[in-house]
């Protein structure tokens, strides 16, 4: 079946706060909807930001995925960084990984991004062979981050 992307709005939260927490809970990420949810809204509401696509296959809703917005010269410009990809349980395993990618990448695309950056957990062994089989690669730089304290 085909795949298609329709960009979340403000309406599809609660659907999207209950895939968010299968995702955040197999990823093993520490997060609620009660934080979560404010942060969604921002983000659906500032497209300079990034987006929230839905994924739908015949219609039903079967995931989503979270494309952040950023600026680099060494891109040229906006580059964009899929912070979430999630499909519902049913769905996976069954070949949808390489439409999945596209429909991302499509979309990134259509709103500016010149490259597209992702992290995957290292014992992540299937998602780390889409990823690698879409042309994905590793980068000879280590990704470090500092949480910032508000101001």
């Amino acid at each position: 079946m085909d795949i298609t992307t329709t960009l979340a709005t403000q309406a599809d939260v609660p659907e999207l706060l209950s895939m968010m927490e299968e995702f955040n809970r197999f990823e093993r990420i520490p997060w609620s909807r009660e934080t979560g949810e404010a942060p969604l809204r921002v983000l659906l509401g500032d497209r300079d930001l990034g987006v929230v696509g839905l994924l739908r296959e015949a219609g039903a809703t079967i995931g989503y995925f979270v494309v952040t917005f950023g600026y680099d010269l060494e891109w040229n410009g906006r580059d964009g960084f899929l912070t979430e990809l999630f499909l519902v349980a049913d769905r996976r395993a069954q070949g949808r990984g390489p439409s999945l990618m596209a429909e991302v990448e499509r979309t990134a695309r259509e709103h500016g991004a010149r490259a597209l950056h992702l992290m995957v957990r290292t014992d992540n062994a299937p998602a780390r062979r889409l990823y690698e089989s879409q042309g994905y690669t590793s980068p000879k730089r280590i990704f470090m981050t500092k949480v910032m304290t508000p101001a």
